[in-house]
């Protein structure tokens, strides 16, 4: 458990070459923070986002979908676990895959993983504007992003000890949503036609093309465990508690998101009569619990938001961090709050990044996700199978199974997924990669220098 007494602290990192006991985080959190961390990035409530999206896509299978991506993404939560073990530092899968296969790769899947991190925040921030002004109309949407970005950046400066108080709160307000939800759906159900009890899983117009098309939209959900990893350097006993955070949060989130889209289904399975695919779930609650199911679905999820622009934040604040100390990132990004030991020049500059939820739109925030997350997990797959099996030449048929086969398949099934994508995703996906090549290749010389290593070791 976290000690209340103990506040999260960095110190200045003057050398790339100091060990984790001089790498400015404190460890503070424990196995219960993690997994509410986990849970608060993931935002129990995110399965309504898409759902009316998916559920078209799908043509009503969003729960057989959730099952899809909760596959490649229990394999995928493994091998994360799997690297944990041997580096349980801060920096995620940019640390994972520049220790497999070197800083001009790790660089590239770093800038690839920022496009994940930098716009769920804005994700977030456009949500809760976008409620908000539902509620009160005389109020410009803009005022409430601009509040939203404000309170998040200055709680993320205050020190990470006080974001994971508050997740258990917002957490713990939708879990009670939820068993609501699902016990007014219940009774909902029972009073009225009973519906095909199968149908969100299978029936006869199911396609398999469209349930892995809604499923590669759906991985969005399952970003929390990821998030976690970034959270090693803080952690009491990273080796043991990461990987069980990050099954934990990948198991707990998938069964919540297959059981909620499941519930809505059954209460709501005429799809085509949404009155719009985007604001879908208001229709879910209003047919299973009137007006006060609708209000309160709208209180939790603004809630859930704000935790997980939170989370969110604060782990890309980190990521930033462990680039900008040591100088692949400018030193501006590796600056530390003398007084409350939180990355403060990273922590400002996400929040000035997050401004642009002013004039973004939310599709073109969630296809720059996409593409990021997918290309990450990809990546840190392969960085198991290249650290034990290559590397540290583990070849026993245990090892093989652990470090070959599973995430061999966690890799297949994040390239599916990938492969599901959209044109306009890869285009825009694409763009961000070659800009990040650019800047590899000022700050390389060209290659004649090699991208500065991160020296990144457990305290």
């Amino acid at each position: 458990m976290t000690n209340p007494d103990m506040s999260p602290t960095l110190r200045p990192h003057h050398s790339p070459r100091d060990d984790g006991q001089h790498s400015g985080l404190k460890r503070i959190l424990g196995l219960p923070a993690l997994v509410f961390f986990g849970l608060a990035y993931m935002v129990p409530l995110t399965v309504f986002t898409t759902y009316g999206v998916v559920t078209e896509t799908t043509g009503g299978h969003v729960p057989m979908a959730y099952i899809v991506t909760l596959a490649a993404m229990f394999f995928t939560a493994y091998s994360y676990g799997r690297m944990v073990e041997h580096y349980p530092t801060a920096g995620s899968a940019y640390t994972y895959t520049r220790r497999a296969f070197g800083g001009r790769i790790g660089f590239m899947v770093g800038w690839a993983l920022l496009l994940d991190y930098i716009f769920l925040p804005m994700i977030n921030y456009l949500v809760i504007g976008i409620y908000m002004t539902e509620y009160f109309p005389a109020i410009d949407q803009g005022i409430w992003v601009l509040g939203a970005i404000a309170v998040v950046t200055a709680l993320n400066v205050l020190g990470i000890k006080l974001v994971a108080k508050m997740n258990l709160i917002i957490i713990a307000f939708q879990g009670v949503f939820l068993a609501v939800f699902i016990a007014i759906s219940l009774s909902a159900i029972g009073s009225g036609d009973t519906p095909s009890l199968l149908a969100p899983f299978y029936s006869e117009g199911l396609a398999w093309n469209t349930i892995v098309g809604g499923a590669a939209i759906l991985c969005l959900s399952f970003l929390g465990f990821d998030a976690v990893s970034t959270l090693s350097e803080e952690t009491h006993n990273p080796k043991r508690d990461i990987p069980r955070a990050i099954m934990l949060c990948t198991l707990v989130g998938g069964v919540l998101f297959i059981v909620a889209s499941y519930a809505g289904h059954l209460v709501f399975p005429d799809y085509q009569n949404f009155g719009s695919a985007d604001s879908a779930a208001v229709d879910v609650m209003r047919r299973a619990g009137g007006t006060f199911l609708v209000t309160f679905f709208t209180a939790a999820y603004v809630a859930g938001c704000f935790a997980s622009a939170m989370a969110s934040q604060a782990s890309v604040s980190r990521i930033l961090f462990a680039m900008g100390r040591d100088k692949v990132l400018p030193s501006f990004f590796g600056k530390v709050s003398q007084r409350y030991g939180t990355p403060l020049g990273a922590t400002l500059i996400v929040g000035a990044i997050s401004l642009m939820a002013l004039v973004i739109s939310l599709e073109l925030a969630a296809t720059m996700i996409s593409f990021g997350a997918l290309v990450a997990f990809s990546f840190v797959n392969l960085s198991v199978i290249k650290h034990y099996l290559v590397d540290e030449h583990l070849l026993q048929p245990n090892s093989l199974v652990r470090y070959g086969l599973m995430p061999s398949i966690g890799f297949l099934l994040t390239i599916w997924l990938w492969s599901s994508l959209s044109a306009h995703t890869f285009e825009v996906g694409l763009t961000w990669v070659a800009v990040g090549f650019v800047y590899l290749l000022y700050i390389t010389r060209l290659f004649k220098r090699d991208v500065p290593d991160l020296e990144l070791k457990e305290a």
